[in-house]
């Protein structure tokens, strides 16, 4: 049953829960989840973003948190070009268990859409790296601003999280946008054979925390 729920708005932008329903999910496992998905108004970028309360979410006062950004390819088509449909897979089960939110952000290809996204593939196949192919569109490596999932959780009541990533810049803004970050876990390495680079790069560039042995994969 939906349930529209309006709660008060917040002092980050006015930011509220419009709407709220259980759907129960089915992972690629074969595991069923119990999951309710939020809605809001008043989000900072006026675009349409998700939160997916999974396990005890509302009695947990440091709920685990995954913030994911969109990613077609990967998420719905099964890409393994990257590593985002296993994290998202990934992330689903651990947050069921522990109790928490995953954000699912409207940030298709770090913010520069889908189409510029496959247009970075076809360089990327000419030899650039997923940062590289950004910047000769003359688009930014990374464009995504985390002040929405800031205004998400504070629309849920939430101040202080667990995050489930291995990405240090998510930390840094939460942390900026008045989020306590208690703790951050990484996610597992999601290795295929087409991706080895695009990892490596991630850590490389950007610091993410992964770790590939030359062996692996």
């Amino acid at each position: 049953m939906t349930t529209i729920d309006q709660r008060p708005a917040t002092a980050t932008g006015g930011c509220a829960v419009r709407a709220q329903v259980h759907v129960p999910l089915k992972t690629p496992f074969g595991d069923w989840l119990g999951a309710d998905v939020f809605s809001f108004t008043g989000l900072s970028d006026q675009e349409e973003h998700v939160a997916i309360g999974l396990g005890d979410h509302r009695n947990n006062p440091e709920p685990l948190v995954r913030v994911h950004s969109e990613c077609l390819t990967g998420d719905v088509l099964g890409s393994a070009r990257c590593d985002c449909g296993p994290q998202l897979n990934e992330a689903l089960q651990e947050i069921e268990k522990a109790g928490g939110y995953l954000l699912y952000l409207r940030q298709e290809g770090r913010g520069i859409g889908l189409y510029n996204k496959i247009d970075t593939y076809v360089l990327q196949d000419e030899g650039l790296d997923t940062y590289e192919a950004n910047e000769r569109l003359d688009l930014a490596a990374d464009s995504r601003d985390y002040q929405v999932a800031a205004d998400m959780l504070a629309a849920l009541g939430v101040s202080r999280v667990r995050l489930l990533t291995n990405n240090p810049e998510k930390v840094r803004q939460l942390r900026a946008c008045g989020v306590e970050v208690t703790e951050r876990l990484s996610t597992g390495v999601h290795l295929t054979p087409y991706n080895r680079h695009y990892l490596e790069t991630k850590a490389r560039v950007t610091q993410h925390a992964i770790e590939l042995t030359r062996d692996a994969g």
